[in-house]
């Protein structure tokens, strides 16, 4: 007999624009599958990542807390020991767990049974770009021998995802599938996309930042789109053996990444900025509790799904997650809505040591001076780097943090950002003026009601 409790998986990209998806304003049909979730199910319109790069995302989804709480701010930096993860949430509550594909939060591979925060099944390799190619997929086992899975590496990790539902499908199962696209193959620097996908999309459609700023989205766009397209076809097919096996309506699934990616735009390589190209989620949640929530306009960040999926799932949240259950929006009542945080919080780390607050009309982001981004976690002062009007500037190419007349714009978000550090549990800091000369004010103008939008 098949358990009244709700299945769930995470379907889990790398480094994927939020703008790679229908319901975002992508006009190459990359996504009709999450688009069609999207649609049927609950959009988190406006979904942000924590932190702007692979393992101290990762840290954060799997603990529900910023990176600086895991001490995971940095690549390269294992879990501790002693930290919950999701794995362990679902395992204490007699689920049987999974974890497939890149984990990226262990300190070599195979990573060591100590290591896989608490996950029962194991098929997957700690850092996935370095064990593997796009057609040479190498993952390890839970006895750690290696395994090399035919197909591209989009289709054997789903291959093995479903297997794992098929063989667990009369008991509640976690299910987190991992995969590197459309990160890059970081070997060669390239998006290696499936034989024949990538002249699919050479000299089609470019996001309009990347017009504007070039980078190497001349050179990387058609892989990288290429790569989208797979994805979205293996989530197609994962959806599919749900229905197969009649567990459809008992399985909530998610689909989102860790971070975005801004093609050498805004530093020398893809992610690890305060912008909306690095910042920006994808995020659709399909499932008990999810169908018909519409497309939700509230500010969501990477810690918020946590807490919805443990919510999910009927399992207490613990009081150690940073982050809130979406569920409590989608239930109603008692002022959630009113209730819901107006800004995401962002922690930027291994370029500079930065923080930085996104409000659906500012983007206001400081950087630490003195300290480097990958030996330091945090700084006691900051200076004001960037701030931008997003009604205006969507694509943040107009810079006006030394602009007189957005002075109160930055005196309000300064507070904003203060509060949400502190919040996160770092000490206050001290924050200086932008590094430039003010600039007179001109045509512009900021109205008491806009400063707080």
């Amino acid at each position: 007999m098949r358990q009244s409790r709700p299945n769930v998986i995470v379907f889990f990209t790398d480094q994927q624009r939020w703008d790679t998806t229908g319901v975002h304003g992508c006009p190459l049909d990359l996504t009709p599958n999450f688009d069609r979730v999207a649609q049927e199910g609950t959009l988190a319109a406006h979904a942000y990542t924590c932190q702007p790069v692979c393992g101290p995302a990762r840290s954060c989804f799997q603990t529900g807390q910023y990176a600086t709480k895991t001490g995971c701010y940095r690549n390269g930096i294992p879990l501790p020991a002693d930290a919950k993860t999701l794995g362990h949430y679902f395992r204490d509550a007699g689920y049987r767990t999974g974890y497939i594909g890149k984990w990226h939060l262990a300190d070599r591979d195979p990573v060591p049974a100590d290591q896989r925060g608490g996950y029962e099944f194991w098929f997957g390799a700690n850092a996935l770009e370095h064990t593997s190619d796009a057609y040479d997929c190498v993952v390890y086992d839970n006895d750690e021998r290696r395994v090399k899975l035919p197909g591209y590496r989009v289709d054997a990790l789903t291959d093995a995802a479903i297997r794992f539902v098929d063989e667990r499908k009369d008991e509640p199962f976690f299910l987190f599938v991992s995969y590197l696209e459309p990160h890059h193959q970081n070997h060669r620097d390239d998006y290696p996309a499936p034989a024949g996908y990538e002249q699919r999309y050479a000299g089609r459609w470019t996001p309009p930042d990347l017009q504007a700023l070039g980078g190497s989205a001349p050179q990387h766009l058609p892989g990288y789109f290429g790569m989208v397209k797979r994805l979205d076809e293996a989530f197609g097919r994962l959806l599919d053996s749900l229905t197969s096996l009649g567990l459809t309506e008992n399985t909530v699934v998610a689909y989102t990444t860790d971070h975005g990616c801004h093609f050498k735009t805004r530093n020398g390589e893809y992610k690890r900025s305060c912008h909306d190209a690095s910042l920006r989620l994808p995020l659709a949640i399909t499932g008990p509790g999810f169908v018909g929530g519409g497309r939700r306009q509230e500010m969501v960040s990477l810690l918020d799904l946590p807490p919805t999926l443990l919510d999910a799932a009927g399992i207490p949240i613990p009081e150690a997650m940073q982050g809130r259950s979406l569920l409590g929006l989608l239930r109603g009542g008692g002022g959630a809505t009113e209730e819901w945080p107006g800004e995401v919080f962002a922690q930027i780390s291994e370029s500079q040591v930065g923080r930085c607050v996104r409000t659906h009309r500012w983007k206001y982001s400081v950087s630490a001076p003195d300290k480097h981004g990958w030996n330091d976690s945090g700084s006691d002062t900051y200076r004001e780097e960037f701030l931008y009007d997003l009604l205006a500037d969507p694509w943040e190419l107009t810079n006006l943090v030394a602009h007189e007349s957005h002075a109160a714009v930055r005196a309000h978000l300064r507070e904003r950002l203060i509060t949400r550090m502190v919040e996160a549990g770092e000490p206050a800091p001290t924050v200086l003026p932008a590094d430039a000369e003010a600039r007179p004010a001109g045509q512009r103008r900021v109205g008491r009601d806009e400063i707080e939008a």
